[in-house]
């Protein structure tokens, strides 16, 4: 049996901060620059993946360096991006596949302490059995230490896991600890030959 071992964002649902921030209907260029460089772009954001802040931190951080106009697109952003929740099509389709095929499926995630709130929102997550997600744990991708938590909580053996992420940097560091490692890019039909080969067509 394998166990397929899946990223988030922009595996399973949309990650776009200029998507986000347009998508709030701000319309002045010099307005969304800033929304950016103050949340997605700041360095307080990934402090939020590492579990060292939460959106509540962040927030008080960030609102004194935007004007008031900005602050209510600035608090959603903040404290729901992934409202309304995107996500990439077909993936879900192919995660209750690999369940069906009789694998192990896992997500490894690096984000913050909200995602359990939004989780059993994107389709597909029922079929998880386990979940490691970096603001828990004080540990990020590619860290070859995150991806053994993983490992070790799940009793799995990095040679029987796939791993699949959208950034080349966390599929390298997937494949340091042994795992097979597969570059996504949206292009569900190449996920399933590239994680089942010749079998895709079962998938």
């Amino acid at each position: 049996m394998q166990n397929i071992i899946f990223d988030m964002g922009n595996v399973l649902i949309r990650y776009a901060p200029e998507h986000f921030v347009e998508r709030e209907g701000v319309a002045d260029p010099a307005d969304r620059a800033l929304l950016l460089e103050n949340i997605f772009h700041s360095p307080d954001w990934p402090r939020l993946d590492w579990g060292e802040l939460d959106e509540a931190d962040l927030a008080a951080r960030a609102l004194p360096k935007l004007p008031p106009r900005l602050h209510a697109a600035a608090l959603r952003l903040i404290f729901a991006w992934e409202q309304p929740l995107e996500p990439i099509p077909g993936m879900a389709d192919f995660v209750r596949s690999c369940k069906a095929r009789g694998c192990g499926v896992y997500l490894l995630s690096n984000a913050s302490h909200r995602q359990p709130t939004y989780w059993p929102r994107i389709p597909g997550s029922e079929c998880f059995d386990g979940a490691v997600v970096s603001a828990f744990e004080g540990c990020v991708k590619p860290l070859p230490e995150f991806y053994i938590a993983l490992l070790t909580r799940y009793n799995l053996q990095a040679e029987d896991c796939v791993f699949i992420d959208d950034l080349p940097r966390n599929v390298a560091g997937a494949e340091a600890v042994g795992m097979r490692g597969v570059l996504f890019d949206g292009d569900v039909d190449a996920l399933r030959r590239a994680v089942f080969g010749g079998d895709a067509a079962g998938a």
